[in-house]
């Protein structure tokens, strides 16, 4: 049996009449050690906001990372934030429910109507199995619905809310739709079969640091063609065109609250062979995950301490463990944006406290300066690629931000993959392969016979001349090669 645990931002939100179940602090959760080496748990989160980047938001990016069975999943959270992807007319889901809003509004000059889900049950009867549709797509204890009358009925908002905004007459509808589900087994839902052969890149022509330059995507384009594969750039304004393709190829910079996600996301809904997959962007785009991924499996990463803004009281703690100069990062810093470095106790919580107005946790991590980070590109859990990035001249890091906004990098050199050392290779196989089996790379230190990760990438760069240098037309092919071998999967499981 597993452990169920229940989260919740404030004890008091879980009312006394509500079952007798195991109920935790959500910063007892993310803190103390003895959940942290939980198996086998069950994780209803109730904590008050999933926003990102909030506590509620990381108890669940830390379920997953510790291989909890969690609800909602952070994929759902972010889903819940993206309004094209709900934004649906009812019509589309089900013409009962489109009749019983009418006779709703009957009479009585309604333009609006709201009902709330509990575990994928509606205090409304008639809408039962409109709950369950919705609750199906977006797994979440406690949904808010809101439909609008514009001509034809709409859905104009899919919200979760808290325990603490339940009304008293309510509180018997959420015991029973918790008693239910608290005994039910937790299902991931199937995707749906691609049956088409074409390949999207989806990139951004105005991107200063994309992943891929123009050089590059022409490449993958006439081998694409060699290979019987009709490859075609499309953008942002694509969208609308995403299910004409069996196959996405996301080579710009990924982001969780951004379209690069939205196109991910549907094209693996849709049954498209997609590289960047939503959970390898979910998992890379959070250094805190990655960091307690990492640690979870004593995969070597450098010493890194997870961040809240209170232990900025006790400094001499993070002080005792971390020595100076430290690097302090957001979450979902890339590219050097997000990234600094304190030298004294002062900087550091100056620091600090900036970073903390964009999010409830960061992260301080020992430096360790070498003369070049490894960066090993990954591939369906095979090394594709290895370069040495060297650090920018007079500075610290790979890419060099000027004070002018612009970008300025080091000098790389590319390595066959039979010279590099065996525990390089060791180490950033056993780190990707946690993400997926997807395209990723993974950034290492090596100091001596120790490698340490530093990070890992879902959208690796894969540039012309750079790291492509050694491999040659072999690279794209051996991209192109496993974007076939996905495609023809899916086509043969239909």
């Amino acid at each position: 049996m597993p452990n169920q645990i229940v989260l919740v931002e404030q004890k008091r939100d879980w009312h006394k009449d509500y079952p007798n179940v195991q109920v935790v602090a959500a910063k007892n959760y993310i803190s103390d050690p003895q959940y942290f080496k939980l198996k086998d748990a069950k994780i209803i989160n109730l904590c008050r906001s999933y926003r990102y980047l909030s506590i509620g938001y990381y108890c669940s990016l830390l379920a997953e990372a510790r291989k909890h069975k969690i609800i909602p999943t952070v994929k759902t959270i972010i889903n819940l934030s993206t309004k094209s992807i709900y934004s649906l007319n009812i019509e589309d889901l089900d013409v009962e429910v489109h009749k019983i809003l009418d006779k709703a509004a009957n009479g009585k000059s309604r333009t609006e109507h709201e009902i709330h889900i509990s575990f994928g049950t509606c205090d409304q009867p008639e809408f039962s199995e409109l709950a369950r549709q919705l609750f199906e797509m977006f797994p979440c204890p406690l949904l808010r619905v809101e439909f609008e009358l514009d001509g034809k009925w709409n859905i104009a908002s899919i919200k979760s809310f808290g325990l603490h905004h339940l009304e008293d007459y309510q509180r018997a509808f959420f015991i029973n739709s918790f008693q239910a589900y608290a005994k039910k087994r937790w299902y991931q839902p199937r995707t749906k079969k691609a049956n088409r052969f074409d390949l999207a890149i989806l990139h951004n022509p105005k991107e200063v640091l994309p992943p891929s330059d123009a050089r590059t995507l022409k490449k993958f384009i006439q081998i694409g063609k060699k290979s019987g594969i009709n490859v075609e750039l499309i953008e942002k304004r694509d969208y609308s065109s995403l299910l004409e393709y069996d196959g996405l190829f996301i080579r710009e910079t990924t982001q969780i609250d951004h379209y690069t996600y939205r196109f991910s996301r549907r094209a693996e809904k849709e049954g498209m062979a997609v590289i960047d997959d939503p959970e390898s962007i979910v998992k890379c785009t959070n250094k805190v995950y990655l960091s307690e991924l990492l640690n979870a499996h004593h995969i070597p990463i450098l010493r890194t301490l997870i961040l809240k803004k209170s232990d900025l009281e006790n400094l001499n703690q993070i002080e005792s463990q971390i020595q100076y100069p430290v690097v302090l990062k957001i979450p979902d810093s890339s590219f050097s944006r997000g990234v600094f470095k304190a030298t004294t106790s002062q900087e550091l919580l100056q620091i600090a406290n900036d970073l903390f107005e964009d999010s409830d946790l960061i992260l301080a991590q020992e430096f360790m300066f070498t003369e070049f980070d490894w960066r090993i590109g990954v591939l369906n859990r095979k090394p594709l690629f290895a370069c040495l990035y060297f650090m920018s001249k007079k500075h610290w890091q790979i890419v060099k931000r000027t004070a002018s906004g612009h970008y300025e990098g080091g000098i790389f050199k590319t390595i066959p993959i039979e010279a590099v050392p065996a525990e390089v290779i060791n180490i950033a196989l056993k780190g990707a392969n946690l993400i997926g089996n997807g395209l990723y790379g993974v950034d290492l230190k090596q100091v001596g016979n120790k490698v340490y990760i530093i990070e890992i990438n879902d959208n690796p760069n894969i540039d012309a001349g750079v790291e492509d240098q050694i491999a040659g037309d072999a690279l794209y092919q051996a991209v192109i090669d496993e974007f076939i071998r996905r495609i023809e999967l899916l086509k043969s499981r239909q």
